[in-house]
């Protein structure tokens, strides 16, 4: 039986929750006061991306920081930045949807067939709303811990398609999206690399054992 969250925990949870929703926060207020810049709709649709790749960036990177910086309870602040990169990832594809599009499905799905960057948002929301779904304690008894595991190492792929949408979004200056790209390539590099020591120690022992 799982024990209550301690207050520390509630408090630290609450913080975390704060930072992440302080953009959104500030996105809000900007457009009431009409302080956003020349362009408001690109203002908030550049906030709300940008702010999902980097929350599922920041979620990915828990796992090489317990494992190299035994941090392990930063395991318990996954789900909620997992959550915070799923609710901007679809705040950013909304404000495409009624600010660009006005709900014309006809030129979404022109647009879609047309622009490589746009299938790729929509596939990184489409990966994102299942690991969303499962985020949950109750899911993973569902599920069972291996699928449940299986099932959400697909955030790699998710990740993998919002650098390749904000890329190909990118017309002149790719630095900013080639920078995110370089981190996912450490984060997946970090992540394996202890399955490779863990295959080859298991190699090992079964060596021994033959002999």
């Amino acid at each position: 039986m799982s024990q209550p969250p301690r207050t520390s925990d509630r408090i630290a949870h609450a913080a975390l929750l704060a930072a992440c929703l302080t953009p959104l926060i500030g996105l809000i207020a900007g457009a009431c006061t009409r302080s956003l810049g020349a362009d408001p709709v690109a203002d908030i649709q550049h906030s709300t991306g940008i702010w999902s790749l980097r929350l599922l960036l920041f979620t990915l990177a828990l796992t090489p920081l317990a494992h190299y910086c035994g941090w392990h309870e930063l395991g318990r602040y996954r789900r909620s930045l997992g959550l915070c990169a799923f609710l901007y990832g679809c705040l950013h594809g909304l404000a495409y949807l009624v600010f660009d599009q006005f709900f014309a499905w006809g030129a979404v799905t022109e647009d879609l067939l047309r622009r490589p960057a746009l299938t790729a948002g929509l596939g990184t929301l489409l990966v994102l709303t299942p690991l969303a779904a499962t985020s949950f304690r109750g899911t993973v008894r569902l599920l069972g811990l291996q699928r449940w595991r299986k099932l959400h190492r697909l955030a790699y792929l998710a990740a993998g398609l919002a650098v390749f949408h904000y890329l190909w979004l990118v017309k002149q200056d790719i630095r900013d999206p080639a920078l995110y790209a370089l981190l996912l390539a450490l984060l997946i590099i970090l992540r394996l690399q202890p399955r490779a020591s863990q295959r080859k120690s298991l190699t090992a022992a079964r060596g021994e054992t033959v002999r």
